[in-house]
């Protein structure tokens, strides 16, 4: 007689934990001006902790065609199931199961507004220090968002800005 093992595996949302989107603007190497940039993170506080959220993480940007690493362009054509809508000074990220709002600051509005488009970041590892609510200085988001790491492990992609008609 043989009997069925259950696997059951948490979902990717128990998994990830509390996802926090953060914005801010500022120089980009590459570029002149200053850029909006826009970042989702897990505070790792998902059911398998740091580890778990960190892999849950890189196999949601598989999914979603932006793998961790990867640098695309939905304005070059990169076909991604992921939208932004800036309006009355809030960002709405939206992706497959999950949509994710954040107060943006007005250099942030201004510099979206010119550019059209917004450097998206999905970091795969965890910020548990970063809390809704509670203040980033701009060295604590230097250290994370600009660590190598950081950058090297998380997907990448440039959002075209769209806006709700009226």
């Amino acid at each position: 007689m043989t009997s069925a093992a259950s696997a059951v595996q948490p979902s990717r949302a128990v998994l990830l934990g509390s996802i926090v989107v953060i914005a801010w603007s500022g120089k980009h190497p590459d570029e002149s001006g200053d850029v909006p940039f826009l970042m989702a993170y897990s505070l790792g506080d998902g059911a398998e902790g740091p580890e778990g959220a960190e892999a849950a993480a890189r196999a949601m940007l598989d999914e979603l065609g932006m793998p961790a690493g990867s640098v695309l362009d939905q304005e070059d054509g990169a076909a991604l199931p992921m939208t932004l809508i800036v309006q009355g000074g809030q960002a709405v990220l939206t992706m497959p199961s999950m949509t994710a709002q954040c107060p943006v600051p007005p250099e942030w509005l201004v510099a979206a507004e010119e550019r059209g488009a917004v450097q998206f970041m999905f970091a795969t590892r965890s910020w548990p220090r970063a809390r809704p609510g509670m203040a980033v200085s701009d060295e604590q988001l230097r250290a994370f968002a600009g660590d190598e790491d950081t950058i090297s492990t998380a997907g990448h992609c440039v959002l075209p800005v769209r806006r709700l008609r009226g």
